[in-house]
């Protein structure tokens, strides 16, 4: 099999697309030409490079925009797992043009290639921000999008479409709504977990945007790549196709716990700076998402527990120092 991963620069993609290599699929991956550089969201490297697998892919470079490029890149893939975006809130506020461009624009170049070159199996990596902030919690897959900041209103309209492709044009394809997603390698220093894990390693304090009271779920990068798989393999069943799907760690946690955590692993004493009261800006305070419907389909639950995972994390930033900025922004 062949997969198209889009976006494998990147934290999550490029452990979806080690886990593909891995069970013996040619990996190809659609991303900017110069992963260094970002029209939107500055500088960045590759997650390809920390990984080692950026000789065990094939490259195609075009931006999400560009539809021809997006076309090519899909010709010849049997399934594709579109993950690229703009993912970056804060940037999303500032940016929006920019960020609609590339999540929903971007999106349905995707979904049109893969009708256009008949793609057996497409998982499109939506959100939980899509929900919006919910009356109810546990999100379910049945509840309203109610998007109102920027990104979450990009994630949403692009669910929508994607999930659209599926009902007009019988595309196979699926939908995901994951919680948070951390592990070793995510180079995004504004994320609560690697921003902190760092700051804790350089014994600086962390600062943190709220006043740690908001509310998040959090699910290991290891857990969300066996959930894509999980759902790609389920869309040779009806019933998942044109289905959104949930996924998440079974539980919501606080900002200041998951600090708290972080601390307590690395044993430096080291105090986090809470800058805020209450929620940031743009943000939603609590989010939690019930994963009852992709484990009743598939079998799947989430098996890293937030503590293990936080060790594992802080272990992979220790052993990689070449991933750590020489100095974080707050």
């Amino acid at each position: 099999m062949t997969a198209l991963v889009t976006g494998a620069h990147g934290f999550v993609a490029s452990h979806l697309a080690k886990a593909l290599l891995e069970r013996g699929d040619a990996v190809r991956v659609l991303d900017r030409p110069d992963p260094r550089l970002a029209d939107i969201g500055g500088p960045r490297r590759s997650a390809l490079d920390l990984l080692g697998l950026r000789d065990e892919v094939e490259l195609a470079e075009g931006d999400l925009r560009d539809a021809e490029a997006v076309s090519a890149a899909v010709a010849g893939c049997d399934s594709v797992f579109h993950l690229a975006a703009q993912t970056i809130v804060g940037v999303a506020r500032d940016s929006p043009v920019a960020t609609f461009e590339v999540n929903v624009r971007g999106a349905w170049n995707v979904f049109e290639a893969c009708r256009e070159h008949g793609v057996e199996r497409v998982v499109f990596a939506s959100s939980d921000k899509a929900y919006g902030a919910s009356l109810q919690l546990p999100y379910r897959e049945d509840f309203p999008l109610r998007a109102a900041y920027p990104y979450d209103a990009s994630k949403a309209a692009a669910d929508i479409i994607a999930r659209s492709y599926a009902c007009a044009y019988g595309v196979p394809l699926a939908v995901t709504r994951f919680a948070n997603i951390y592990g070793g390698g995510d180079l995004n220093f504004s994320r609560l977990i690697p921003e902190t894990v760092i700051a804790v390693l350089d014994g600086r304090p962390p600062l943190i945007r709220s006043d740690g009271s908001p509310e998040r779920d959090f699910l290991h990068v290891d857990d969300a790549v066996s959930a894509y798989l999980a759902i790609a393999g389920a869309l040779d069943d009806e019933r998942a196709r044109g289905q959104a799907f949930n996924a998440g760690g079974e539980r919501p946690h606080s900002v200041r716990e998951v600090v708290d955590l972080i601390a307590a692993a690395t044993g430096t004493g080291v105090e986090p700076e809470y800058l805020g009261t209450g929620t940031p800006d743009g943000e939603i305070d609590r989010q939690f998402v019930d994963s009852t419907k992709l484990r009743e389909l598939t079998g799947w639950h989430p098996q890293v527990e937030l503590a293990q995972g936080l060790g594992d994390t802080i272990d992979w930033y220790r052993a990689s120092p070449q991933a750590r900025p020489a100095k974080v922004s707050a």
